[in-house]
């Protein structure tokens, strides 16, 4: 049998922090944390409340937590961050990214000073959180250009109309191909119509808002989502990607054709049933353009 003592160097000697905190977010016992690459000595802790140590919106959220965990009677599992802009007393300018945690939030069955009791653990998982991260990036990227893959595209035009339907947010969409890349990769090879791609996916990438979503669709093809985005300043954007890849593609060129980039415009609409009627009339409008004559826009 192991005895109270052995029971206290089991509990001391875990690898990652063990917290016993009360509903009001006081430190009533810390073990563990050993594993010196991610903690320090917690045991100064024991007696101060969480809102001595951190900054209000996260205390909040901390004492939030353990009431849901006391509240439901089960074991509740939150993912946050920590960074120095959520500590008292230190400069918001330290590392760049923040510490990534996973807590388990036990409810104990006693309690202390008449105040119910939480086990909290603290796992550092910054290192997983970051994988994580990458794999979402290189499941949403198209190898080619960086700009995200179609999957990435339906899943923010799917966003955006349901923005538009739920809050009348505008949002256009901006779907074009470019022209005369097939003579390129004939005459040329592939690796050259690959870079004149590669060129268009820099233009995109220098032009567009934070906010906005430039993707792959496809071969020579691209979508762009302008969100919060009204039917006129569509335009208007649409413009101003042509006329920049007008000047960097002109150095792909063979036998007099040039690579341009022909273009269809659209706005979701009270019709639309889902994004992929909008998506369908740039689609059609970008089919006109290219029938029309190419290296031009066409609204619908």
């Amino acid at each position: 049998m192991i005895d109270v003592d052995q029971m206290a160097m089991v509990l001391d000697a875990l690898p990652d922090p063990a917290f016993i905190l009360s509903r009001s977010g006081k430190y009533v016992a810390v073990f563990g944390g050993r594993d010196k690459r991610y903690y320090h000595d917690g045991s100064g802790l024991v007696g101060l409340y969480i809102s001595d140590l951190i900054k209000p919106a996260k205390a909040n959220w901390f004492i939030e937590q353990i009431g849901r965990a006391l509240d439901s009677k089960k074991l509740h599992i939150e993912e946050y961050e920590l960074s120095n802009s959520d500590v008292k007393g230190l400069p918001d300018d330290g590392p760049e990214k923040p510490i990534w945690f996973e807590g388990r939030i036990q409810p104990l069955s006693f309690s202390a000073n008449e105040e119910d009791l939480v086990l909290w653990v603290a796992s550092n998982i910054s290192d997983r959180h970051e994988m994580e991260i990458r794999l979402r990036e290189l499941g949403n990227t198209d190898q080619l250009t960086g700009l995200f893959n179609r999957r990435k595209m339906e899943h923010d035009l799917t966003l955006h109309y349901e923005s538009y339907v739920r809050y009348s947010v505008p949002a256009c969409i901006l779907m074009f191909d470019l022209d005369n890349l097939k003579a390129i990769n004939d005459s040329k090879g592939h690796h050259v119509g690959d870079e004149a791609i590669q060129a268009v996916a820099n233009i995109c990438r220098s032009a567009l808002r934070k906010t906005d979503c430039a993707c792959r669709f496809g071969g020579d093809e691209f979508v762009v989502a302008l969100p919060n985005t009204e039917y006129t300043q569509a335009i208007q954007f649409a413009e101003r990607i042509q006329d920049l890849l007008r000047k960097e593609l002109s150095q792909f060129s063979v036998d007099g054709a040039v690579v341009t980039a022909s273009m269809g415009v659209t706005t979701m609409a009270p019709e639309d049933r889902s994004y992929e009627d909008a998506l369908k009339r740039a689609d059609h409008a970008l089919y006109e353009a290219k029938n029309g004559g190419k290296d031009r826009i066409v609204s619908a």
